[in-house]
């Protein structure tokens, strides 16, 4: 069963996101790249997937620009409704804690329930007791997809190792998911 990655990264903190969704989930990683695209053979792999994952940072309260290209791009798809009934989620970072990362978020959700998808959330309560830490799985608290905090000030390796660990259990539970409807 193939799962696809598509994600766009402006600083590399979303790539490491992505790589651990991807690890996972077993999943094959599709970069947009800064102009916005994706390789001809990366539509057929995305068309071919069984469940494809979004991932963009959350830049002025929603995805880049290069991220809405890529969407945007996909309509050919939607015409046909070559997606219909696929299996969909999402993650987005931003340098806040909160960084409005829920628009983005929604905006992934609504583009996947477009093309007519099956959309998979979070499904790991919040850590939000006094005790919790940024170690905690889910400790920003996403029900909708996955929530990553990247520091503004310092590269991916000071990504909160909760953080890392939420987005490689996220991928397995797409993976899950997905295998219950192959």
């Amino acid at each position: 069963m193939s799962i696809a990655v598509v994600y766009f990264s402006g600083y590399g903190h979303t790539k490491l996101v992505a790589e651990k969704v991807a690890a996972g989930a077993q999943a094959e990683l599709i970069a947009v790249d800064q102009n916005g695209d994706i390789q001809e053979s990366d539509w057929q792999k995305l068309n071919e997937a069984k469940a494809i994952i979004f991932g963009a940072p959350t830049y002025m309260g929603s995805v880049p620009w290069q991220f809405k290209k890529f969407a945007d791009a996909s309509s050919k798809i939607w015409f046909t409704r070559g997606w219909q009934d696929k299996i969909f989620a999402g993650f987005s970072n931003s340098a806040s804690l909160n960084g409005d990362k829920q628009v983005s978020l929604q905006y992934l959700q609504t583009l996947a329930s477009q093309h007519g998808g099956i959309w998979v959330s979070l499904g790991f309560p919040p850590a939000n007791t006094l005790a919790s830490t940024r170690e905690d799985v889910n400790n920003l608290g996403g029900s909708v997809g996955l929530l990553v905090q990247s520091p503004s000030d310092a590269g991916a390796d000071k990504i909160a190792s909760g953080d890392l660990e939420t987005a490689v259990k996220f991928g397995e539970r797409v993976a899950s998911v997905a295998q219950r409807f192959n």
